[in-house]
This record gives C-alpha cells, structure tokens and sequence, in this order.
C-alpha cells in the first residue's frame, strides 16, 4: 500500500472518468488520489470540462468540495444556478443533489476533493436522479450572509499585510482570518464553519526560505501547486514540485516541505478526515528531542 504519491504536470492524464461515462459531455479527469492509487479516506481528481460540457445531475455518498483553478464552471444545485470563476470554491454536503456546466466559449479547470473515498464496488457512491432544473446562473455573493455553500480566495488573500478590517469586511463573517506562522500563511476554505463534516480545504502559502520540518498527521493529505518551487520530502524520498503538480501523504507519511525557489510558493490543500481537537501534527523533532532526554535521565 501506498504511503504517498507523485504526479508531475506532464504525468497526468485526462479521460472520462468511469463514474461517468455516458452521464457527461466534454468532462474529463485524472484520479491522482484514489482506492487504486492506495488511497483510504479521500479521493482527489483533476478535472476539466470543456466548453458546451455537461456533467449530469447527481448525488454522493460522499461529502465533495470543488476549486477553480482556471474558467468559469456553472453549478445547479436545489438553491440555484451559480457560476464559478477562479479561485471561487464550493462545498455539497452529503446527499446534495448537483449537475455541472460550462456555457463559457473556454474550457475550465478544477479540483475535486471527496471524503470518503468513492468506492468502485458501490458504483462510486454515487447515484442518478432526475434532472435539476437549471436557470441562468448567478456569481458568488460572499457578502452575502444567506450563501451557505460557495466562497472565493486569491493570492492577495494569503498577505498578511492586507488582512485589515476593511478588506475582511468583504467577506461575510471572520472566518476569513489568516494564520501566519514561521514564514508560512494558511487560510481556511472548507471546514465546518461552512459545513463540512468529513474534510477541509484550505490554501497555503511559503514566504522565500520558509519550511515546514518533518512531521505526520492521523489524516490523509493532497497538495497541488499553484505557484513557485518547492521542495517536499515524503518518507525520506526529496521531490521538487512546481505548477500542476499534485502530491498526497497517507496517514502515518513523514513529510516536509522548504521553498526553493525565488518567489513565494502557493499550494491548495485538503484533508480527510478533518483534523482532531489536539495532536493533529507529530514533529519528529520533538520526540526526537523526548529520546534523548530520556537518555540524559538514565
């Protein structure tokens, strides 16, 4: 089994994917995190529709959430129609019935994340019901109080000389906050304030020579690159990633990160299952350091 994965950019490779042949037009995807590539908790697919595409209306099992990376995706969902520009997100809960458009002349690109993981023999967890009417979609409204499901990040967003009052105030609550530490930003997305029960969703940032040492979490991982060069460790094999290349640890993976290169480093990340209350990160470090204490007692 699989403790981590690596796909670079030239690696992947889009087709329709199982769970949806004959129930989408123009949609294709790569499963870089699936039960066949040794995932457990989550599944993560990079996917594109392109223009004119439909996805059919559907239901999971599973909670999904979705991120676009580049075009104008449109989402029906029973609350309406919504268009989807880069860097705008979304959360279905379990059992929220949705179908996906693109009615753009360009194609569009995504991420899917879902936890669960689907499973094969149950059909992909996912079933097939009548269509969703569909009217012309609106854009995300974060201001607005009522939209429960949808938010929107950009790079500006991870500054954190730009996390005033005022521009906060763009958002329709705090939960906007940025957590800085160690050369490192990090805001939440997808998490239980906006609904998720069962995995998060969340952008990070690495200020140039900023790192993260080696350390493992009880939950499962992907990261896809947005920007910049990175160097990642997982299980003490080094890679160097950049744009459009996708990583995931397994629960129990010993990973670090460190910028290398000369700007910044920007990553979109996601977890199943959501993190504990405590003990969500194991710092080899510090239990190296409770070893040796132990041997200065003796």
């Amino acid at each position: 089994m699989a403790h981590h994965i690596v796909r670079t950019a030239d690696e992947l490779a889009f087709e329709t994917p199982p769970d949806f042949e004959g129930r989408s037009l123009g949609y294709s995807g790569d499963d870089v995190v699936s039960e066949d590539s040794g995932g457990v908790q989550m599944g993560f697919r990079l996917a594109r529709l392109q223009p004119g595409g439909r996805v059919d209306t559907h239901v999971h099992s599973f909670e999904e959430s979705l991120y676009v990376v580049e075009g104008e995706l449109t989402v029906d969902t029973p609350e309406g129609s919504f268009v989807l520009l880069e860097g705008d997100y979304g959360l279905f809960p379990v059992g929220m019935t949705h179908s996906l458009r693109n009615t753009s002349e360009a194609g569009v690109a995504f991420s899917e994340m879902k936890a669960p993981i689907p499973r094969r023999r149950f059909d992909y967890d996912t079933q097939y019901p009548i269509p969703l009417s569909t009217a012309d979609p609106v854009p995300i409204d974060v201001r607005d109080p009522r939209n429960r499901y949808f938010g929107h990040i950009q790079p500006e967003n991870m500054d954190p000389a730009m996390q005033t009052q005022d521009r906060l105030a763009l958002s329709a609550s705090m939960r906007t906050a940025l957590l800085v530490y160690s050369g490192i930003s990090v805001k939440m997305m997808i998490d239980s304030d906006l609904g998720a029960d069962l995995s998060t969703m969340f952008m990070v940032q690495y200020e140039q020579g900023g790192f993260a040492g080696a350390h493992d979490h009880p939950l499962e991982e992907t990261y896809q690159i947005l920007e910049g060069q990175v160097e990642a460790e997982f299980d003490g094999q080094k890679y160097q990633l950049g744009p459009g290349d996708v990583a995931w640890a397994g629960v129990g993976c010993v990973h670090a990160f460190r910028n290398i290169g000369d700007g910044i480093v920007r990553w979109l990340e996601t977890q199943a299952p959501q993190p504990p209350p405590r003990h969500s990160y194991r710092f080899a470090r510090d239990w190296g350091y409770l070893s040796e204490a132990i041997e200065g007692e003796s």
